[in-house]
């Protein structure tokens, strides 16, 4: 594996008591969102080969809303990403690496965030602006892109991030909530 895309879910419709936080669907703004964040990746010229996806609805829609601008990619449904810690994310991306030159990973907070953040921090890369962007805040539908010097086993700190996209700054109205 030489790529990897650790993505935060899209925006999500609000929890409410009796609903199943794992069936819950995206917004409207979700849907749109996700496509945006999908063609920014495909602009880079970046394609996954395998997408490693939490069961969650919410993660679910979001892959799907990806999945035209990531043609041929072989997707696997995990419920161990489920709300998944840092430590189960790296454990899954490692047990997969073998599959896909470029993986996308699509999960949670919080650990997902602390997942690109830890990846940052022993691997490094971008610039200051951007690393700052990733500890401050990874909001919904969020996608970091890191790459290694060559393909091969996922070890975290060989992988640098090269590109933080979030909705917020992909928007015509970025002023919108």
């Amino acid at each position: 594996m030489q790529r990897l895309i650790v993505m935060r879910h899209a925006k999500t419709e609000a929890w409410y008591e009796g609903v199943d936080d794992h069936g819950r669907a995206l917004t409207e703004r979700g849907h749109e969102d996700a496509a945006r964040v999908a063609e920014a990746i495909a602009q880079e010229g970046w394609r996954a080969d395998l997408a490693l996806v939490s069961t969650a609805r919410r993660a679910r829609e979001t892959w799907n809303a990806m999945r035209p601008l990531h043609k041929g990619a072989g997707v696997k449904l995990l419920d161990d990403l489920y709300l998944a810690s840092p430590g189960i994310l790296a454990d899954l991306v490692e047990a997969h690496a073998g599959e896909g030159g470029s993986v996308i990973l699509v999960g949670h907070n919080p650990g997902i965030h602390d997942f690109a953040r830890d990846i940052a921090r022993l691997g490094g890369g971008g610039d200051t602006q951007m690393l700052a962007r990733l500890r401050e805040k990874f909001p919904t539908g969020a996608a970091a892109l890191f790459e290694a010097g060559e393909d091969g086993p996922f070890v975290p700190a060989l992988f640098r991030l090269v590109e933080l996209f979030r909705p917020k700054d992909l928007r015509n109205d970025p002023a919108a909530p």
